[in-house]
């Protein structure tokens, strides 16, 4: 990321042929850590774009913050319209339960989860994850809230043994492993380990992705160095120690 805004337009200049090849029509732009103003940013004299507080990149939602909570947040609503879409497939009796798992596992699982390798969870984004999830099996198992039947209940009838937290948590030290293995000079493996120079702000520290890692690697009683062992990391990324 350019440190001065002042190097961006001639950055993209020299570069221009080749944004324009691959077919660029419009430009926008996020500054980090400031709300949406009305700044603007001149593009090789004669193109002006404006500023944004957030943006969707490969899928992907990015806002000004730096965080992934509307990212999460944005994943929940296309859950719950997948849900939704789906409802009288979930329902129904004559879906075997079976066939309900690879619904989940091929379709409500590939769109809440999609890059979710970088989301950092709060307790809050769980429990709202764990509700959307819990909303899918209660209605593969035909039960309704009404019934007042215990979440744990219901995943014993559906035959669920992880929760969407577990398949988050390991697709993140899988990733994590990735990029432990990979080379110093690699982008990736820079940034894991850069640490920024400003101090940080008065008050309790926000959850950060490599908390969360380390927390998932403690719950799995996995160590520092283990990654180098690539099939054994993945295999004990989605074995969490029982208490």
């Amino acid at each position: 990321m350019s440190k001065s805004i002042d190097i961006i337009p001639s950055y993209l200049s020299e570069r221009r042929i080749i944004i324009e090849a691959e077919g660029l029509q419009k430009t926008v732009m996020v500054n980090s850590g400031v709300p949406q103003g009305s700044e603007t940013l001149d593009l090789d004299g004669n193109i002006e774009t404006g500023s944004c507080s957030k943006y969707t990149y490969l899928g992907t939602q990015i806002d000004y913050t730096g965080r992934t909570e509307s990212e999460v947040e944005e994943r929940i609503l296309k859950g719950k319209k997948v849900i939704g879409c789906l409802n009288s497939v979930l329902w129904s009796k004559h879906i075997s339960y079976e066939k309900k798992h690879t619904i989940y596992n091929s379709i409500f699982k590939s769109i809440v989860l999609y890059g979710c390798e970088t989301w950092q969870l709060t307790s809050r984004m769980e429990q709202r994850l764990l509700a959307l999830e819990m909303d899918f099996w209660r209605r593969s198992a035909g039960i309704s809230r009404m019934e007042r039947v215990a979440n744990i209940k219901i995943r014993e009838i559906m035959h669920v043994q992880q929760t969407i937290i577990n398949e988050i948590e390991k697709r993140q030290l899988v990733w994590y492993g990735h990029v432990e293995r990979m080379s110093e000079d690699r982008i990736p493996k820079k940034v894991l380990k850069w640490i920024p120079s400003e101090s940080r702000k008065k008050g309790r520290p926000k959850a950060t992705w490599i908390g969360g890692i380390h927390k998932a690697m403690s719950e799995r009683n996995l160590h520092p160095g283990d990654w180098e062992n690539r099939k054994g990391w993945q295999l004990s990324t989605g074995r969490r120690r029982t208490l």
